[in-house]
């Protein structure tokens, strides 16, 4: 891929989430690529994948499930860590479904986000 660090895709409508987690991770190793919304992220995979995606499920328009079920139908292989909100049973059922390889609770705690990352692909470190 000719990249050092492993490339991370941070999902969330949220502009204060987005720069929050971008810190967290970049800090932690990972080159990382922030998108606003669902339909945004999808469009870049023309381009190129990332290693892992962070993926809000809460989002306007394209929800974190609906990008969640593209990916599954399109790149079954991509880690997929989510994080949410507003959290009940049916949600996380259907994230997990879907492929979800973590799903996490807002306010994250930036260590378990970071070992849900790393656990994504089976390693620690990005």
């Amino acid at each position: 891929m000719g990249r050092d660090a492993k490339l991370l895709a941070v999902v969330d409508d949220d502009a204060d989430v987005r720069a929050a987690l971008h810190r967290l991770v970049s800090s932690a190793g990972f080159a990382v690529e922030i998108y606003a919304s669902g339909a945004e992220f999808i469009q870049s995979l023309e381009d190129h994948e990332p290693d892992r995606v962070v993926l809000h499920l809460q989002m306007p328009e394209m929800s974190g499930l609906d990008v969640q079920a593209a990916l599954t139908a399109a790149h079954a292989a991509l880690p997929v860590v989510v994080i949410t909100g507003h959290d009940n049973a049916k949600s996380r059922a259907r994230a997990l479904a879907l492929g979800a390889k973590s799903y996490l609770c807002k306010p994250v705690d930036d260590d378990a986000l970071l070992v849900a990352i790393g656990m994504a692909t089976g390693s620690d470190a990005p």
